[in-house]
């Protein structure tokens, strides 16, 4: 028992001090760079299927955009079975900045998104001058105004090739405020931020709702057909890109996440819909994962609050330590830091999660998203 709590410690304090400081949440884009002279063109890829409740807003802040420069926006609406097209061009009347365009059917060996994403691409590029920039967002991400003009000047100054911000979730509701942070915290494990946007590293990572890619490096790199199957299609981007040449990632409060999650399961379903496709669709990695959770996150509170001894100081030494890294992220969150000392009960729900996935994706539902299972395409 003692020699658990002594490795469950460990672990803690080597997450925190050999990880790349991933639960300081210091990697935003407060402070960024001037724009360039010439301001580059850019064309705004919004795939869309089934967005009517949330699209509207969406669209109003892309037209909002405050760049001088050119920018156009093509809306993909893929197989709607609602009125997204209409809403959305409702929202952008007055202004010649918003294309309209229907998917073709999905082609087997794709994912709906990538797919959607790709046909936009080839619209934006197929003038006579294609945009220097594609940024690739999504159908429920509203942005600030000068969200635009902050991804290209990080881009153009840091000559980067990609510029991925992590857009601010929704976190209202019990159940966001309770698991969204952790869905940040757990992503920022795995790929740790100042690891990312190093050169000189090979970990890679970008978060889907909002990415400005250097078009040119996207072609280089064999264009979105590339990564066509990924279900994780954001950090398939990254690595993708950072083969091209840097690549940055960070949290923002520019872009904002407009989507619900008002009950514990709609939480759950949407981290079932990745998380074992995460570990590669393997078995061992499915149950390796739900051990070392248990080690990492239940040991501590089982030994502080059941066990005797050292082994009771080592858990609440463990404990405190975790409840210590994850205060940044429910500061940056505006939550209780109080947050922190529930990570245990929050892990075993991601752990829950974890398994549902596995468990979908046996059934032959897995990637569950509008009505399409495509985990099956991996």
């Amino acid at each position: 028992m003692v020699a658990l709590a002594i490795l469950s410690l460990l672990i803690w304090i080597g997450m925190l001090t050999l990880r790349d400081g991933f639960w300081r949440a210091d990697v935003t884009d407060r402070r960024v760079p001037p724009l360039p002279t010439r301001l580059p063109s850019v064309v705004a890829i919004v795939p869309a299927r089934d967005e009517a409740a949330v699209i509207a807003p969406v669209i109003a802040s892309l037209i909002a955009q405050d760049y001088r420069g050119e920018f156009r926006i093509i809306l993909v609406d893929d197989s709607s079975s609602d009125s997204t097209a209409d809403v959305a061009r409702a929202a952008a009347v007055g202004s010649d900045r918003l294309t309209v365009m229907s998917a073709t059917p999905l082609a087997s060996g794709w994912t709906g998104k990538l797919a959607a994403v790709s046909q936009g691409i080839t619209k934006a590029s197929g003038g006579i001058a294609p945009p220097d920039y594609l940024w690739l967002t999504d159908a429920d991400i509203t942005h600030a105004p000068d969200t635009l003009a902050s991804l290209v000047a990080r881009a153009s100054a840091e000559n980067r090739v990609l510029v991925s911000l992590m857009a601010r979730l929704r976190c209202e509701s019990l159940a966001e405020r309770m698991l969204i942070p952790a869905f940040v915290f757990f992503f920022q494990l795995l790929y740790p931020f100042a690891a990312i946007n190093d050169p000189r590293r090979k970990i890679a990572g970008a978060a889907g709702g909002c990415m400005l890619v250097r078009r040119e490096a996207l072609e280089a790199a064999g264009g979105i057909a590339a990564i066509r199957t990924a279900l994780i299609d954001d950090c398939a981007m990254g690595a993708l890109m950072k083969r091209q040449g840097p690549i940055w990632l960070g949290l923002t409060d520019r872009s904002l996440s407009i989507r619900p999650y008002p009950h514990f399961a709609d939480v759950g379903a949407m981290i079932a819909r990745s998380a074992y496709a995460q570990l590669g669709y393997q078995p061992l990695l499915l149950a390796g994962t739900v051990a070392g959770m248990a080690l990492v996150y239940l040991a501590p509170p089982l030994f502080a609050l059941l066990g005797e001894g050292i082994a009771r100081w080592l858990g609440v030494a463990a404990w405190l330590l975790m409840a210590l890294a994850f205060w940044p992220i429910s500061r940056f969150y505006r939550q209780s830091p109080l947050w922190g000392l529930a990570l245990p009960l929050i892990a075993a729900f991601y752990s829950g999660a974890t398994i549902w996935s596995a468990w979908q994706h046996w059934r032959g539902r897995g990637g569950l998203w509008k009505g399409r299972a495509q985990a099956a395409l991996q």
